[in-house]
């Protein structure tokens, strides 16, 4: 099913088209109407009309987080602030957040692309979806809130947390499509089982999360539990919110709704754009924002782009899965480890749960990683020598994995801090600048 095949299926000629048309009306407003962009615009000597390929959009400067912050609250409106109808900000656990501005016609394009992205996993007016991204500021909540309202389809706004009720109203409603992160999901699943909920009590279809780090077997480990299909969903707060990418039925790379969000792969160091397939940081433009368009944005998050047409008859170019960040990377004694290369080596084991945590430090200048790991009770309950053997399991998938040896602890099942919304998974205790 599909719900825009006029723009989902389009050729890539007619594409590119619309992309270079929308660039160059984006372009020109956010020089004419954010002074941020004219002044970076002016500092590079370019100016709207240099635009004349897809290309060009190389000579624009790349805008940072930073940027943003710098323009706290309203600077990088490009209407004026009662044109704004709505606002929503970044979590700001670094520093000021970033802060969101929509339109009217901001938030009929933030329905419509998410529309399309819940259409991709089977979403139609007869389902009842559960949506556990947080409401308020986050912008999770709201992406799936208004895409699911243009299907037609009926809304739970739970939110997070309420974990039990959460269950109850799953059971009793009959929810049909539930919308998680990961973490969440998994926990959610942990309390399902502890209510006596059986998989075949659900009603569910299909799962759509998103919002951190997860890898493939995280994702069986989701569909297992709940007997339904997960699909990803992307976004970011600067951009858009969630919707800017989403997984069709082949599970297999996220179509990026490129009508309206322009991709492109750079080199984080270099700041060069690689080839398509090429792994790298995303970056990303607004095509067709009103209330506030970003060009060129450095999302950090590292991953690969690639064109041609999907078996589910798509055209859109797919965005593979995202990998890591290039701010959550961590260096250790000079060896770049991703958090979810630890969880793509414990999630092998049985009789592990899938929740971990990493603790860094540096005892005597050198680093050292201890990865906190939970037992399934009935591991807990086996002998010693079994957990030992067990332990050093562990290590040694790890140590394949990232070609570091690391200190693995078992902890007592249920000991490890559970996450309503986005889990931490490292804790860093070096005392490292970032």
């Amino acid at each position: 099913m599909i719900w825009n095949e006029e723009v989902e299926c389009i050729s890539r000629d007619e594409m590119k088209k619309l992309q270079l048309k929308r660039l160059k009306d984006v372009v020109k407003r956010a020089y004419e109407n954010v002074p941020y962009y004219k002044k970076r615009f002016d500092e590079a000597g370019i100016k709207p009309e240099d635009i004349e390929t897809l290309e060009d959009i190389q000579k624009l400067p790349l805008t940072t987080k930073d940027d943003l912050r710098a323009a706290y609250p309203f600077g990088m409106f490009a209407v004026p602030r009662r044109e704004i109808v709505e606002v929503h900000t970044s979590s700001g656990t670094t520093g000021k957040p970033t802060v969101s501005g929509y339109t009217r016609e901001d938030l009929e394009t933030w329905s419509e692309i998410m529309a399309r992205g819940l259409t991709m996993f089977g979403v139609d007016d007869e389902d009842l979806i559960q949506n556990t991204h947080g409401y308020g500021l986050f912008t999770g909540g709201f992406g799936v809130h208004y895409g699911a309202q243009k299907i037609g389809a009926t809304v739970i706004p739970i939110s997070t947390g309420q974990t039990r009720r959460q269950i109850e109203i799953m059971k009793d409603f009959g929810t049909t499509v539930l919308i998680v992160t990961p973490s969440y999901g998994l926990y959610l699943a942990e309390v399902a089982e502890e209510e006596g909920l059986e998989r075949e009590d659900m009603k569910l279809k299909s799962i759509g999360f998103g919002a951190e780090m997860w890898t493939e077997e995280m994702r069986q480990e989701i569909e297992k539990r709940f007997n339904a299909p997960a699909y990803n969903i992307y976004g970011l707060t600067e951009i858009m919110g969630p919707g800017i990418a989403l997984e069709c039925p082949e599970q297999d790379g996220l179509h990026v709704m490129e009508d309206h969000f322009y991709p492109e792969i750079i080199d984080s160091e270099t700041q060069e754009v690689l080839e398509e397939g090429e792994k790298g940081e995303l970056v990303l433009t607004n095509l067709t924002r009103e209330g506030m368009p970003i060009i060129r944005f450095r999302t950090k998050d590292v991953t690969s782009l690639r064109r041609g047409t999907c078996s589910c008859g798509r055209t859109m170019v797919k965005m593979d899965r995202i990998t890591g960040r290039t701010d959550d990377m961590l260096k250790i004694r000079g060896v770049a480890v991703f958090p979810s290369q630890i969880e793509k080596a414990l999630l092998k084991m049985d009789g592990i749960e899938p929740h971990y945590q990493i603790i860094v430090t540096r005892p005597q200048h050198l680093d050292e990683m201890e990865v906190q790991v939970e037992t399934s009770p009935e591991l807990f309950s086996d002998e010693v020598k079994e957990l030992v053997g067990i332990k050093k399991k562990i290590e040694n998938f790890i140590h394949n994995e990232i070609g570091l040896r690391v200190t693995v602890t078992l902890v007592e099942p249920r000991t490890l801090p559970r996450s309503q919304g986005k889990a931490v998974r490292v804790i860093d205790k070096r005392g490292l600048s970032k």
